[in-house]
């Protein structure tokens, strides 16, 4: 579909939106619906003529395909170069596919109504309140989101929390996260449409981090792989002699790396577990077998390795002691986020300590 057909389908589904929206209060009454209606050299998407409690009122409606909040903001500076034009009566109200909860509150804040095709709206005015919002996201936005934190975004992600404020230069960036420079150029853009990043004379740099991060964790699916469960009979200091000479994460050859519950006990102590857990590639998985002399077991275990398809977690590995190779604070703050009440009180307790930005 050409991008004018899909535009004048998307302000045909704002207007049945809005006025099965309209409808619903018993006190308005919609009295006509214009596409593209101009006043002076000024032209709105959809003009909507009601009346509410018997006076006239004009709805003024921008109509955009992107609801990220960069977007909205434009929006609104163009509503309000509109409403000049189009009279005292005129309100302005701005409706995309989906608004996420910032997109909504830059529209409340504005004193702008808002209306998305996924059922969240707010349009206020003489003695009128609609309120309706609507939990979770569309699939269209639940995948651009899983998009953005696919494996190899991901490493992008990392490398850019590790220190939010650091501008990097695209190529710096994506050598440094080891993708290509297209990979970086769209995570660019997928950050900068959200808000979550800006881009000035000294390169690209997070904005905010903790809705980056709130997000992802929300949206977290752990790193693809195996996760093979095996049985140790090295328990306390035994284990922990023989951790430095199982874990590593060098540029070639075995990675290991402790990860969840068992990264988080040397990054930000908060409980002990009974099981210990780790990444590793496959040289790495045979570092681990014979250092912490693991047997394979299929009731019982108490370590659980993950041999992942990507090698990108290891690149940002953290050493918070000698020897001691863990999952980055980033990465750790994820897996325990997704790992039962208990996971999410280690997970909160490690962001107070190493990500509270």
């Amino acid at each position: 579909m050409k991008w004018a057909d899909a535009m004048k389908c998307l302000d045909a589904e704002a207007a049945d939106a809005l006025r099965t929206l309209l409808d619903e209060v018993p006190s308005l009454k919609v009295e006509a619906v214009e596409f593209e209606s101009s006043a002076g050299d000024h032209r709105a998407d959809l003009i909507v003529r009601i009346k509410a409690w018997e006076r006239p009122r004009l709805l003024v409606c921008e109509v955009k395909g992107n609801g990220q909040p960069r977007q909205v903001m434009m929006a609104l500076q163009q509503l309000r170069r509109h409403l000049a034009s189009f009279g005292e009566e005129a309100l302005p109200v701005f409706i995309s596919p989906y608004l996420s909860p910032k997109a909504q509150a830059l529209c409340r804040e504005d004193g702008t109504g808002y209306l998305d095709l996924h059922g969240n709206a707010h349009i206020v005015f003489d003695g009128i309140y609609i309120d309706r919002r609507v939990p979770g996201q569309p699939p269209a936005e639940k995948r651009a989101l899983r998009s953005l934190f696919k494996p190899k975004s991901a490493q992008v992600l990392r490398t850019m929390l590790h220190d939010p404020g650091h501008s990097w230069r695209l190529a710096e960036l994506a050598e440094t996260a080891a993708v290509s420079l297209g990979h970086v150029s769209n995570v660019k853009s997928a950050l900068m449409s959200r808000d979550w990043a800006e881009a000035d004379k000294g390169g690209l740099h997070l904005s905010d981090p903790g809705a980056l991060l709130d997000a992802w964790r929300d949206q977290y699916e752990p790193p693809p792989g195996k996760r093979i469960g095996f049985y140790t009979i090295l328990h306390g200091s035994a284990f922990e002699d023989a951790l430095p000479f199982a874990l590593g994460s060098t540029a070639n050859g075995d990675k290991a790396i402790l990860a969840s519950f068992s990264a988080a006990r040397w990054l930000a102590p908060y409980g002990r577990v009974s099981s210990h857990y780790f990444y590793a590639n496959r040289d790495g998985l045979r570092r681990l077998t014979e250092n912490l002399k693991l047997s394979p077991a299929s009731k019982g275990e108490n370590v659980f390795i993950t041999v992942p398809k990507e090698d990108g977690l290891f690149l940002d590995a953290v050493e918070p002691a000698s020897g001691i190779v863990c999952a980055s604070p980033v990465q750790t703050y994820l897996d325990l986020s997704a790992s039962g009440e208990r996971g999410r009180e280690a997970a909160d307790h490690l962001r107070q300590e190493l990500l509270k930005w």
